[in-house]
């Protein structure tokens, strides 16, 4: 790329990030949960529709997906999930083409008391912008937005066509990505840019969400010893699983680009419920559990080995042995994706351009990460035969109290991503 075009570009960046931190602000305070997203897609869309693009906005059908691999099963309605996918179709189609993902759906706040500052109404201080999915992932989102604003500011337009996409359920299940896929979004390759602190991510672990559910025999706590505990019960169950994390982070079950990594895939029982009454044995109990897997672990095995190792520990316990706890999968079901495994010119191409970028910006080489959680990569470098690359800001406290990002971080992501763009699809005359 010309000196002077990719001068432009940057200067076209630092020229409008302060209607982007605006942009971002409005975007942190709609509080899109699960279920929840509609105001802040109808936002964006608006903002896509604004600019030109061509807007699809769609209400997901499970149906629609729900044989396609990759598919996370899903517990209640999805008539409120809801993707949006801004569409810009070259002149000349003269590059290769883009798909600028990022994820609208934000995880719960938890108790507001915890909180500096109310979650959903964002703060700038300093470098900071504080605020639930300020990091994870608006910022982001933003950033790819206002990549593309810069290129139309400095007069060019990508000479392929892009797709940006702003999709729901990633922190649940991932389906929103899948059903782009499955409504013919393709590239040449995708940029996702979650925040790991401007860096390359390379490998990541793929998730299990399961739920155990247990029954007791209720009675009077007077007579307890009469009864069975459900939620007692549920302990030599947890010790297993965790036994069974141990077993799967041994080194000879590693993939390569954890090898050094002693514990990459992390167990987390995030939800317990149970009982009806302090002074009733409770009579049931469902713990919900996060589980990491590697890589090209299967995922048919994996679920395997934690139904037999729940029912081995259940065969511990007089109970449990005649009422055996049952499993229920309600969320993801996700795969490990390694970049570092994809040798193809399409991928190495991708990652070349976007490391010459980042150094532009950053007169650094780009590094490159392995990481201990999922994003929606997955899905195109595993499904859809596409190098898909993770590559966003620097935040802090993301899913816990205080979120937030840092400016700079974002700046420099967006400037690098506007000169990635221009390298990988080309440019053409706006």
């Amino acid at each position: 790329m010309e000196k002077d075009i990719a001068l432009k570009i940057l200067s076209a960046v630092e020229a409008n990030f302060d209607k982007q931190t605006d942009f971002l602000s409005e975007l942190v305070s709609h509080p899109s949960t699960r279920g929840q997203e509609q105001s802040a897609q109808a936002y964006m869309a608006d903002a896509l529709s604004e600019r030109g693009y061509s807007v699809d906005r769609w209400q997901i059908n499970v149906d629609d997906i729900r044989q396609l691999p990759g598919f996370s099963p899903v517990i209640g309605s999805y008539d409120d999930a809801v993707n949006v996918v801004g569409t810009h179709k070259s002149a000349t189609s003269k590059g290769r083409s883009l798909i600028l993902n990022g994820h609208i759906d934000v995880v719960p706040a938890g108790p507001l008391d915890m909180w500096k500052t109310p979650p959903f109404s964002p703060k700038v201080e300093g470098d900071w912008l504080y605020g639930r999915g300020a990091g994870d992932m608006k910022a982001g989102l933003v950033a790819n937005l206002f990549a593309l604003d810069a290129l139309r500011s400095a007069g060019f337009a990508p000479a392929a066509d892009v797709f940006f996409q702003s999709v729901v359920e990633e922190e649940c299940t991932g389906n929103g990505a899948l059903a782009c896929l499955q409504r013919g979004y393709k590239a040449d390759a995708v940029l996702i840019p979650e925040p790991f602190d401007e860096t390359l991510v390379k490998a990541q672990t793929g998730v299990i969400w399961f739920q155990v559910h247990l029954k007791g025999l209720p009675t009077h706590v007077a007579y307890a010893g009469d009864g069975a505990n459900a939620i007692e019960a549920a302990v030599p169950l947890i010790n297993a699983l965790h036994a069974l994390e141990k077993r799967w982070n041994a080194p000879e079950h590693r993939h390569h680009d954890f090898a050094h990594h002693d514990h990459a895939l992390n167990l987390n029982v995030g939800k317990i419920v149970g009982g009806d009454w302090a002074s009733s044995v409770p009579a049931w109990c469902v713990f919900d559990v996060r589980m990491g897997v590697f890589p090209g672990q299967d995922l048919e095995a994996a679920r395997a080995d934690i139904e037999t190792t729940l029912l081995q520990a259940a065969e511990e316990n007089s109970f449990l042995r005649e009422n055996k706890p049952t499993v229920v999968y309600h969320g993801f079901m996700a795969e490990g994706y390694a970049l570092s495994d994809d040798k193809s010119e399409p991928a190495s191409s991708a990652i070349k351009a976007l490391g010459a970028a980042h150094k532009a910006v950053t007169n650094k080489d780009l590094e490159q990460m392995a990481i201990t959680c999922t994003t929606d990569t997955r899905f195109f470098g595993l499904y859809a035969n596409t190098p898909a690359l993770v590559y966003g800001p620097h935040a802090e406290a993301i899913h816990g109290f205080n979120e937030r990002v840092s400016l700079e971080s974002i700046k420099r992501v967006t400037m690098a991503t506007a000169l990635f763009i221009a390298d990988w699809c080309g440019l053409e005359a706006q």
